[in-house]
């Protein structure tokens, strides 16, 4: 009779754990109403992180499994891949951050085509989806243009170079950061530089921003979070007087501003992002659809 308990005991044990969503971010597990993917650019930046936190918190609200299936670095195959994972899982939606905008643009379709719901954060493909929650990137990078003016102003700097670092020259958040920066300085005495692409990686960012302090820049502008650290970085490492702003407010960028290695960052809403962009999904779901609507999610200039 033991034994028989026994047994019975471990064939329980068994079964809880074979169903058991123990993590239920990572795995997709689960059993809400419905499965949503989440597939931002990378999972190491914190932004993409902080995102995760306000789709998961919808998720919870709403009931329903949310799987996060970023890739491990920005790169169109891996981000293709992970959609075409979700395809094979049977998800019913993806919220997606789209690293290139025609790369990812087939697998998306495909999966549109076998009904899955498409969702925009961040950044938008070009194909049509339910909805997109995202910053206004122009308008937060001529923001950001003109704030990087009013502190070359403040510091006596009427003309000179200045650099930029950005992620690729495909995803369209950041392009049109780049874009909206540069439309700043239109007119003026600045000079602004060839872009360099470092993939959003900070070290390969800051050889980039040490190489533009030594053709003699008089400030910086990063597209975003590890583009703006890196720009930090080699600021800090240098005794000179460049200048840098960025986008993204992830713990290292607010100590190099804190730090006076930069004047300035632009806080996007990921939280909001991510927690408005499965609430999307989930209304698509049921019946209420969004119908394209594009939502700014807005950004603010933030300071020592």
């Amino acid at each position: 009779m033991k034994k028989m308990l026994l047994v019975i005991a471990l064939m329980m044990g068994l079964f809880m754990l074979s169903g058991c969503a123990c993590d239920e971010d990572a795995a997709g597990t689960g059993d809400g109403e419905f499965t949503i993917a989440l597939i931002t650019m990378d999972s190491m930046d914190q932004h993409w992180v902080t995102l995760h936190g306000g789709a998961q918190r919808a998720a919870n609200a709403e009931g329903v499994s949310l799987s996060f299936m970023a890739p491990a670095r920005k790169d169109d195959a891996l981000q293709i891949e992970q959609v075409n994972n979700a395809v094979a899982a049977g998800v019913d939606a993806i919220v997606v951050a789209a690293n290139g905008p025609d790369a990812i643009t087939g697998a998306l379709q495909a999966a549109a085509s076998a009904g899955i719901v498409i969702v925009y954060v961040d950044s938008p493909a070009n194909l049509a989806a339910e909805a997109t929650f995202s910053t206004d990137n122009r308008a937060a990078g001529t923001t950001a243009g003109e704030t990087m003016l009013a502190n070359l102003a403040a510091a006596g700097v009427t003309s000179g170079s200045i650099g930029v670092v950005s992620v690729n020259a495909a995803t369209a958040s950041t392009v049109s950061r780049d874009e909206g920066f540069r439309d700043a300085f239109v007119g003026t005495d600045f000079t602004l530089l060839e872009t360099q692409f470092a993939d959003g990686d900070a070290a390969r960012s800051q050889t980039y921003a040490q190489n533009f302090i030594v053709q003699g820049v008089v400030a910086m502008f990063g597209a975003n979070e590890g583009s703006t650290v890196g720009i930090g970085n080699a600021i800090m490492a240098d005794t000179g007087n460049v200048l840098g702003g960025g986008f993204d407010t992830s713990d290292a960028i607010m100590d190099l501003l804190n730090h006076g290695h930069l004047q300035f960052t632009m806080a996007q809403d990921p939280d909001n992002m991510g927690y408005m962009g499965v609430r999307a999904a989930v209304e698509a779901l049921r019946g209420n659809s969004r119908g394209g609507a594009v939502v700014d999610t807005g950004a603010n200039v933030i300071t020592r």
